[in-house]
């Protein structure tokens, strides 16, 4: 099995890219490791680590395509830029599972419905990261920013494919809600009360109605559903929520010698959860809805967080995850309206 990885997508390209991969190939048997970008930089990068060379391959690709370019335009002009690449070589190659890039959002979501194409039943593919909860469990959130504008067909099936990416991850009968401004079933917009009923009475989903922002970590929820700009502004919610609570708190630890003696205490406790909460643990989003394994990781993205994408990645093929969501969209077949 191999997983592509886009060597010169992300703010921190192409070191701590290929720092993450060659972490994930050192911790996880199994795979091998693809860096798609400038062959001669690749190879450079890569004599300052120890790994099996058997297991790491080079796709050259001469261009990049940058996030101050029109997504669409740039994938369409750069051919061989390493992400048109990689997703060319993710569809032709039967051996090839997955493709990992911390590059341009647009251009690879783009380049992924284009090049590989949406699963059959799916009418818009969504963003879908797994996020920690206030339990032991995490919360699939879809969609986060592929689609700012959606219809209800496209929510009932991101219900059908979180379900489906939820049971591949081990949870048994997922629980779903919508996202919306209050929990009463009568809350929320045109778009919600339009998709309330259909998800309500899909035999295949575990609907629990409504749920509002604040309730997404709650750890009541196994997928939440909403449209690309609601679940954006969410996500980046919770992101900015949690850094701005690990810096008060640090702030407020070393302000008095009182709060240093009881931070030293603590230590091991605030070690935990900033080790369960921080982005760099989780790898990044899948683009849910085409037919292979897409991860977009964080643009900041270093090598704990690609390491961690990576191994998401080979977790998902392994688990034939594509083939369950095809499975779960045919049982849950429903006309686009």
């Amino acid at each position: 099995m191999k997983i592509i990885i886009d060597a010169f997508g992300g703010d921190n390209a192409p070191e701590e890219i290929i720092a993450g991969g060659i972490a994930a190939i050192n911790e996880e048997k199994g795979f091998t490791a693809v860096f798609a970008g400038k062959e001669d930089v690749i190879k450079e990068h890569l004599k300052n680590y120890e790994y099996d060379s058997s297991r790491v391959e080079i796709l050259p690709a001469e261009e990049v395509i940058t996030c101050e370019e029109e997504p669409t335009s740039a994938f369409r002009k750069k051919p061989g830029s390493s992400i048109a690449l990689g997703l060319k070589a993710l569809k032709e190659d039967e051996d090839t599972a997955a493709f990992v890039s911390a590059g341009s959002t647009g251009a690879v979501l783009v380049g992924a419905t284009l090049k590989l194409g949406r699963i059959s039943g799916v009418n818009r593919p969504a963003l879908c990261p797994v996020l920690p909860t206030a339990t032991e469990k995490n919360v699939l959130l879809l969609d986060s920013g592929a689609n700012a504008d959606c219809k209800s067909i496209n929510l009932y099936q991101f219900a059908v494919m979180g379900s489906a990416f939820a049971e591949a991850m081990g949870v048994k009968n997922p629980v779903v809600a919508l996202l919306s401004n209050g929990t009463e079933d009568e809350k929320g917009n045109a778009l919600t009360h339009e998709v309330f009923p259909m998800l309500k009475e899909a035999a295949g989903i575990n609907f629990a109605g409504n749920c509002e922002a604040r309730d997404i970590l709650s750890g009541k929820y196994d997928v939440v559903v909403t449209d690309g700009f609601s679940g954006n502004v969410a996500l980046k919610g919770i992101e900015g929520t949690v850094g701005l609570l690990f810096s008060a708190l640090k702030g407020e630890i070393y302000s008095s010698f009182r709060g240093k003696m009881g931070g030293l205490l603590l230590k091991p406790a605030f070690k935990n959860l900033k080790t369960k909460l921080d982005y760099n643990n989780r790898g990044g989003a899948l683009f849910l809805g085409v037919n292979k394994i897409v991860i977009k990781a964080h643009g900041s993205s270093k090598r704990t967080a690609i390491k961690s994408a990576v191994l998401q990645a080979v977790s998902y093929a392994k688990e034939d995850l594509i083939g369950r969501v095809k499975a779960k969209l045919s049982e849950n077949a429903r006309e686009a309206k």
